[in-house]
């Protein structure tokens, strides 16, 4: 046993002295402070991949486990509403053509900022020009604080529909019928404040200014108790509204969670 145990012991020494004192290289990393999640809400758009400069930041595998060419489809989001880590700093944000006719072929670029330990959402949005083969976007800040009441959820307005004039969301409490106002007048393009409401079952309208008519609704929306949600427009304004948001280009309100 004592024989046999020295054996080895110089054996590993051996190994030992031929690698050197180099140690392991640690190749994970640290994850970047700031985060971002990518919409399609471009109407007829095709499905994309998101990137920001040269590095991909969505991709969606198929059943063989090979990248889809399928992309983040028209009405939504990327990693399911997910956010991906990302560093501070100056961005070129794009949407890439996913399917194999065009393949990365860029649809939408943005130059944005990307701030430390904040967080964003990308929104292709409007109409796609199938002869430009283009698209717009924009940025928003997603500035939310998950709430401290057990009781509140948290809740705000983003407005995607190009033709639609500004407008005003509301939710109408199922339970109390009390309706309250998402924050302020909203343009496209805009977001309005988060704010807190009451956990419970809502149906959600938009209004413009000045006028009782609704413009878009969606019945039986659950706002979750210490929850964050985002509520966003999004259609062609000149096509009937929808409540349950499955047509390709019909008006409708998305209701997707930050937290």
């Amino acid at each position: 046993m004592t024989r046999h145990t020295s054996i080895v012991a110089l054996l590993l020494a051996g190994l030992l002295s031929a690698c050197g004192t180099k140690e392991v290289q640690d190749i994970t990393g640290p994850f970047g402070n700031s985060r971002i999640r990518f919409f399609n809400f471009g109407v007829n758009a095709p499905g994309v991949n998101f990137y920001a400069n040269n590095t991909k930041m969505t991709a969606v595998l198929s059943a063989s486990g090979v990248e889809s060419t399928n992309g983040v489809a028209y009405g939504g989001v990327s990693a399911a509403g997910a956010y991906s880590a990302i560093d501070p700093g100056q961005y070129t944000v794009t949407g890439k053509i996913a399917a194999t006719t065009d393949k990365d072929l860029p649809i939408s670029t943005l130059n944005a900022t990307i701030a430390d330990s904040k967080y964003y959402s990308f929104y292709m949005s409007g109409f796609y020009d199938a002869t430009a083969k283009t698209v717009d976007n924009f940025l928003v800040e997603d500035n939310f604080t998950a709430p401290t009441d057990t009781t509140m959820a948290t809740v705000r307005f983003v407005h995607a529909i190009s033709n639609a004039n500004p407008m005003t969301l509301y939710a109408k409490n199922t339970t109390t019928a009390t309706e309250v106002p998402i924050g302020a007048e909203i343009a496209y393009k805009g977001a309005a404040a988060f704010i807190d409401i009451p956990g419970g079952v809502y149906d959600l309208s938009t209004r413009y200014t000045g006028s009782a008519t609704n413009v878009l609704t969606r019945p039986a929306v659950s706002f979750v108790a210490r929850r964050v949600y985002t509520v966003t427009a999004r259609g062609d304004i000149t096509v009937a509204s929808t409540t349950t948001c499955a047509s390709t280009n019909k008006t409708c309100l998305d209701n997707t969670a930050n937290r």
